[in-house]
């Protein structure tokens, strides 16, 4: 019951949220960046992170040091945290925390189906997977040796079983573009995820209701992006579109009807939520999307934090830390290539 949470929430999961909110506070800040664009190799960049909650996983690696290495590092940091309280969560939680992981595993899941597809080296394909989205029997999908088997061990081995049954064949995988695939198990995901919080209630339900309207719209809107000028048709598009969000349903008819980039911004702008993200976009900067984006994210995940006993937490922890190591990619990307002039189009502040 809404408001009632307070009464036993911490009962279950008050220690886990305690430990949530603490590893909010070790992520970067505005002057660590600015640290971090101040360095010239690196060396320099790793130092930087030893004084950091990163310390523990650079601090022992050897120089000359890689941009590959420092995000694989900071991703297992992520990867320990949450192993860690979802070890500790009580049902309800575990679940939810579960599902926060379901789009790493979809994108393993189809990374997989590609490298069968190509035939590609089975541990080159593991070791391309993000660690959040392993499960126990992912080893085992890599040695199919056809879409049939394949398929078949998707649908006994993974959590992703329901997606799967529900909206692919076998013959999909095989003549299916993989971005239409992939969208597709997303909308299932997403449609299920939201009815999973739904069904929580309570705080819980207000602001991952939000944040999962956010990702639906965000992914309507890369989707059609992404298909103008290619073969999928209208009605296609539209399937792919999930079916809540604050687009949804007239925003989704009149993206699936445009042509091109101005039309698409057309029916954005009538949403009073993205009016003020495309109001900051000049006309012909689409390029300057993905950041606005990923700002608009990372705002909604920071102001998630005011409000106490929810899950939505958990959710916005994993999303801010993503963008903190893609942020620190970009960074050692910038001065590996000596483009530190660029260091500042790509970051997106936390706080």
């Amino acid at each position: 019951m809404y408001g009632f949470e307070m009464m036993s929430f911490n009962i279950k999961d008050g220690f886990l949220e305690a430990i949530v909110r603490g590893h909010r506070t070790g992520l970067l800040t505005v002057a660590d960046y600015n640290n971090l664009a101040q360095c010239e190799t690196l060396d320099d960049i790793k130092l930087n992170l030893t004084s950091t909650d990163y310390s523990q996983y650079l601090a022992n690696e050897a120089s000359p040091i890689y941009t590959a290495t420092i995000v694989e590092k900071c991703t297992q940091k992520l990867v320990n945290d949450w192993n860690y309280m979802r070890s500790q969560a009580d049902e309800t939680l575990a679940t939810f925390m579960d599902y926060c992981t379901y789009g790493h595993m979809i994108d393993n899941v189809v990374l997989i189906v590609t490298g069968t597809l190509h035939e590609r080296d089975v541990q080159e394909l593991l070791d391309k997977c993000h660690p959040l989205g392993m499960f126990d029997s992912i080893a085992t999908l890599a040695v199919a040796q056809n879409m049939r088997e394949l398929y078949r061990l998707v649908l006994v081995d993974t959590p992703l079983a329901p997606y799967f049954s529900e909206n692919l064949t076998h013959e999909d995988l095989d003549e299916m573009n993989i971005e239409i695939m992939r969208n597709t198990l997303y909308k299932a995901y997403l449609d299920d995820f939201a009815a999973y919080c739904r069904k929580l209630g309570g705080t819980t339900a207000e602001i991952m209701g939000d944040l999962l309207a956010f990702e639906t719209d965000r992914r309507a809107l890369n989707i059609t992006l992404n298909s103008i000028g290619t073969e999928l048709t209208r009605e296609d598009r539209k399937k792919l579109y999930s079916n809540f969000g604050l687009l949804y349903p007239h925003g989704h008819n009149e993206l699936a009807m445009a042509e091109d980039f101005d039309q698409i911004r057309s029916a954005m702008e009538k949403v009073p939520a993205y009016s003020g993200i495309f109001s900051k976009l000049g006309y012909g900067e689409s390029q300057m999307l993905d950041k606005l984006l990923y700002e608009e994210e990372v705002k909604k995940c920071v102001d998630c934090y005011e409000q106490q006993f929810h899950y939505g937490v958990f959710y916005a922890y994993m999303k801010m830390r993503e963008q903190e190591i893609r942020n620190i990619m970009w960074i050692s990307e910038c001065v590996a290539q000596d483009q530190k002039g660029r260091i500042s189009d790509g970051i997106v502040y936390l706080f």
